[in-house]
């Protein structure tokens, strides 16, 4: 079941949405050749918790830590590590926050220095492919709406568009209905209401959609072995439009990039 959010609700999802965003941003800083993923996660344990949140993934599901860290063949749900991050490493960092009973959930992809031009691509796609998705998040519009905007985008450049994992609603609980596949056929599924808030997140493969999982029953890779390529935003349906309630804007800040992609969602 579908559960609408007042216009209260929604403000304190963006405040949990927005320290999730905080401390992508204090992580994008840190990412770089040498530093281990575990030294990233415990950084952002301290700072969710300074923030006055809890640790969003911590414990969920019995997912033993506070960060999803996933590089380079690896979709999503990885383990953090002792192992360094390497010069032209991609690493996607999911992360979670839990703050006045709502939760905060959203992604990025980054680079680890010099980054090859071919995942270059598919890092930007995967990024455009979230915005075109978003874009279909309206009144009069359906689930599959949204999956068949971001399917075909990067259908078009070749790409696969990963199935068994899809972006979900959000609020009290880190996963609630709808379910929202990043591929679909237009006009089918549930249709978008007023006060619905989603968690839209394209999982883009350079090769074959296919995956595989891995023993520890958690993390998931691509079944090729090519790279793989995640972004993920928090979304409200406001006066019959996508919102965004979370924002790259403290990465941008941080690495230096001026970006302007996401104007049209803030009312």
């Amino acid at each position: 079941m579908i559960k609408i959010k007042t216009k209260e609700e929604i403000e304190l999802m963006r405040e949990s949405a927005l320290i999730v965003s905080k401390t992508l941003g204090m992580l994008a800083s840190e990412v770089k050749p040498g530093v281990t993923t575990l030294q990233l996660d415990q950084l952002a344990e301290t700072f969710i918790r300074d923030h006055g949140a809890v640790p969003g993934f911590l414990g969920l599901y019995g997912f033993p830590n506070t960060l999803c860290m996933s590089p380079n063949t690896q979709v999503v749900h990885g383990f953090p590590t002792n192992e360094p991050l390497k010069e032209g490493d991609i690493i996607s960092i999911d992360c979670g926050a839990l703050k006045n009973e709502f939760y905060g959930d959203h992604a990025y992809t980054f680079e680890v220095g010099e980054v090859d031009a071919e995942i270059k691509k598919l890092l930007k796609v995967t990024k455009e492919s979230l915005y075109v998705g978003i874009r279909e998040f309206k009144i009069g519009n359906r689930v599959g709406d949204v999956g068949y905007a971001i399917q075909n985008y990067c259908e078009s450049f070749g790409y696969g568009v990963v199935r068994e994992l899809v972006g979900h609603g959000l609020g009290r609980k880190m996963h609630e209905d709808p379910e929202m596949p990043n591929y679909g056929k237009r006009g089918r599924g549930k249709k978008f209401q007023e006060g619905m808030v989603v968690a839209i997140e394209p999982m883009i493969n350079m090769g074959t959609h296919k995956i595989k999982q891995l023993k520890d029953g958690w993390t998931i890779l691509t079944a090729d072995g090519k790279p793989s390529a995640h972004f993920e935003h928090d979304v409200a349906l406001v006066n019959g439009k996508p919102e965004l309630l979370s924002t790259f804007k403290y990465i941008y800040d941080a690495l230096g990039i001026e970006s302007d992609e996401e104007e049209e969602f803030r009312h």
